[in-house]
């Protein structure tokens, strides 16, 4: 397939997944037409389908780039030794990365029922990859002796939902600093898995 005269692949299907994260996080996967992709990226709405063939494949796409830059990044994050350490790096490491990227983190939350079933079995696949790591630390804590919780599973997605819970309310140049919300929001964790 041809593309758009003056249209670079390298530069236009980047601004397109730019430009789709942006709407869908500002309107809602549904309300959000390929016509006002095309739009924001100043493309006819033909030469999208030379980056993606419809809508659906678009949102996977962006949210599947999210879980593996997020999987990749924790993988790669020093964790420390001890059950402790591994639970700090975890919920400074969570602050950190998503409130890079506000928009990601929204769509992958409010916009999973707008998957089909297969795509959304794949992003849930990952997603419980990431949980599972948490999960792993805490039952890890637990047979330590060094945290008492009862259901680590279930500690875990109260944990990831209070620490992504500060992309609702944080902004930089506000009263706390990055660092400051990090080792509150440690504190809290520190505190719901009986750590001293």
């Amino acid at each position: 397939m041809a593309r758009t005269a003056g249209s670079h692949s390298d530069i236009t299907g980047p601004r397109i997944r730019t430009a789709a994260l942006r709407l869908f996080a500002q309107s809602g996967f549904a309300a959000v037409s390929m016509r006002q992709i095309a739009g924001e990226v100043g493309v006819q709405v033909g030469a999208l389908y030379n980056y993606t063939p419809d809508k659906q494949t678009l949102l996977f796409a962006l949210m599947d780039e999210h879980m593996q830059s997020l999987l990749s990044a924790w993988e790669e994050e020093p964790k420390g030794d001890t059950p402790k350490a591994r639970l700090e790096a975890f919920a400074r490491f969570h602050i950190r990365f998503n409130l890079e990227r506000a928009e990601a983190v929204f769509i992958s939350y409010m916009e999973l029922r707008n998957l089909t079933p297969e795509n959304f079995l794949a992003i849930e696949a990952q997603r419980r990859r990431y949980e599972t790591a948490l999960e792993e630390i805490l039952s890890d804590g637990v047979a330590a002796g060094a945290f008492t919780i009862s259901d680590p599973k279930v500690a875990s997605l109260a944990i990831i939902a209070m620490l992504t819970g500060v992309n609702t309310w944080y902004r930089a140049g506000g009263r706390l600093s990055l660092d400051q919300v990090q080792t509150l929001y440690w504190d809290m964790v520190r505190q719901m898995v009986g750590a001293d």
